[in-house]
């Protein structure tokens, strides 16, 4: 069963993820992102997309986040 997120866990993960976006790298499109994840422990990790020059090798800030939580 999945707890209920208090608005407090809420804000600290948008609190989070906005931090996150101002790290990213997106000179091609200008379009930054940033996220933020909870594991069930409590633990708040976060990520930001990163452009590079080959499209393809961009990667975006969810998958930066989950990279981070599962490493």
């Amino acid at each position: 069963m999945r707890k209920k997120q208090h608005n407090n866990d809420i804000d600290e993960l948008v609190a989070t993820a906005r931090q996150a976006r101002s790290m990213a790298y997106a000179p091609y499109s200008g379009f930054k992102v940033g996220a933020a994840l909870q594991t069930k422990e409590g633990r708040i990790f976060s990520g930001c997309n990163v452009e590079n020059t080959t499209y393809g090798l961009s990667i975006c800030a969810e998958r930066v986040v989950i990279t981070k939580a599962v490493s």
